[in-house]
């Protein structure tokens, strides 16, 4: 596109320009060659969002407190959204598991941490299992 010219589609106003010679969607979309170790770094991202909204919703009560529901609404939305930018280039099946692997991860160790849930030998293996799962995923994962 030339200098100076707006798309039909795209308001003038809408368009910004970089100052580096990538577009910003493509690296969000993980069509450089950085790509698809962006997307992995979304998905871990988006994991981590899961485990915060995850341990929010312990202090929503219900969805009766206003702040705590207003920064767990947050944190679904940015949880997803970095999913779905992950997707883009990750396989589906393997980045859902991996997304869903390190919020249940998370949420269970903080359990443990912030609510005094049992940490029992049998919980941490079971965690490492996981652990092992998500990691083998990655690991055979053709992105």
């Amino acid at each position: 596109m030339a200098r100076g010219k707006a798309r039909r589609d795209v308001p003038a106003a809408c368009l910004v320009r970089l100052p580096w010679p990538i577009s910003g969607a493509a690296v969000l979309s993980g069509r450089t060659a950085s790509g698809a170790q962006m997307s992995w770094l979304y998905l871990f991202l988006a994991g981590l969002a899961e485990t915060g909204w995850a341990i929010g919703l312990k202090y929503t009560d219900g969805f009766t407190r206003l702040w705590p529901s207003v920064f767990t609404g947050l944190g679904m939305a940015l949880s997803f959204m970095l999913l779905s930018i992950a997707i883009r280039t990750l396989p589906v099946g393997t980045a859902y598991a991996i997304w869903t692997g390190i919020g249940a991860t998370g949420t269970a160790l903080l359990g443990m941490w912030l609510f005094a849930e049992p940490a029992t030998t049998a919980r941490f293996a079971c965690l490492g299992l996981i652990i092992i799962g998500m990691v083998g995923l990655k690991v055979v994962s053709p992105a």
